[in-house]
C-alpha cells in the first residue's frame, strides 16, 4: 500500500500546480519570526536519529539488558533501510529542488542533492515509527508523530521541499520501519527454529 502511494506519488511529480502553490503559502507567506524553531526542528533530526538507537544499545550493554539492546539494533536498522531508499529515488527521480526552479521559493536552510523524497522527514518518520512499534504506548506515539511532522513542515517553511516530497518522505520513513520489524520477525523465528534440537 504504501509503495502504491509512492508511485503514485512519483507518476504526478510533473503536475506541481497544487505542490508549488502549496509551498507558497506555507514558505513565501510564512511568519519569519518562526524560521530560528523550524531550522532548531530541522537540525534535530541529525542528532536524534544517530543518537537514538546508540544511547539505547549502549544502555542495553551497560544493564547487560538483551530486549533493550535488540530494540536499539531495530531502529537502527531501520534507518539504515530508510536511507538506502531515500537515496534510491532521489538518484532515480532527481528532481531540483523547489528554490532551484522557481526564484520566488526563498531558501532558509542548507539543502544536499535531489528533492524527492524528502530525507529529513523519512529519517524523522523512520525514527518515530520504529520507537512507537518498541514503545507502543501513546506518551512515546503521540509526542514522537509531532516531531515528525514538524520536522516535514519545517522542511517546506524553510523551503527546501514541496509538500509531495515531505509527504513520500513520511511514507518511506514509517514503509522503512514496518519493513525492518517484519524482517526481523522471520530472522528471529528462523533462528529460533534453527536451534531447536532435531529430532532423531
Amino acid at each position: 500500500m504504501i509503495f502504491l502511494s509512492l508511485t503514485f506519488l512519483v507518476a504526478t511529480i510533473h503536475a506541481q500546480n497544487f505542490d508549488i502553490d502549496l509551498l507558497k503559502k506555507i514558505n513565501v507567506e510564512r511568519n519569519i519570526s518562526l524560521d530560528p524553531l523550524f531550522k532548531g526542528i530541522t537540525n534535530s533530526v541529525t542528532p536524534l536519529t544517530i543518537g537514538a538507537p546508540i544511547l539505547m544499545f549502549s544502555a542495553g550493554l551497560i544493564h547487560k539488558d538483551s530486549s533493550l539492546k535488540s530494540k536499539g539494533i531495530l531502529m537502527g536498522e531501520t534507518l539504515l533501510v530508510n536511507a538506502f531508499i531515500t537515496t534510491a529515488l532521489k538518484l532515480s527521480i532527481q528532481r531540483d529542488r523547489p528554490f532551484v526552479t522557481y526564484s520566488f521559493i526563498d531558501q532558509q536552510a542548507k539543502a544536499g542533492s535531489w528533492s524527492f523524497p524528502s530525507g529529513h522527514t523519512s529519517s524523522a518518520f523512520a525514527l518515530a515509527t520504529s520507537l512507537s512499534m518498541v514503545y507502543p504506548k501513546w506518551y512515546v506515539i503521540v509526542p514522537s508523530y509531532l516531531w515528525a511532522s514538524s520536522v516535514g513542515y519545517s522542511r517546506m517553511h524553510l523551503g527546501v521541499h514541496y509538500p509531495s516530497d515531505v509527504l513520500a518522505g513520511a511514507l518511506v520513513g514509517t514503509g522503512s520501519a514496518f519493513l525492518s520489524h517484519a524482517l526481523n520477525k522471520c530472522i528471529h523465528k528462523k533462528v529460533k527454529e534453527n536451534s531447536k534440537p532435531k529430532k532423531l
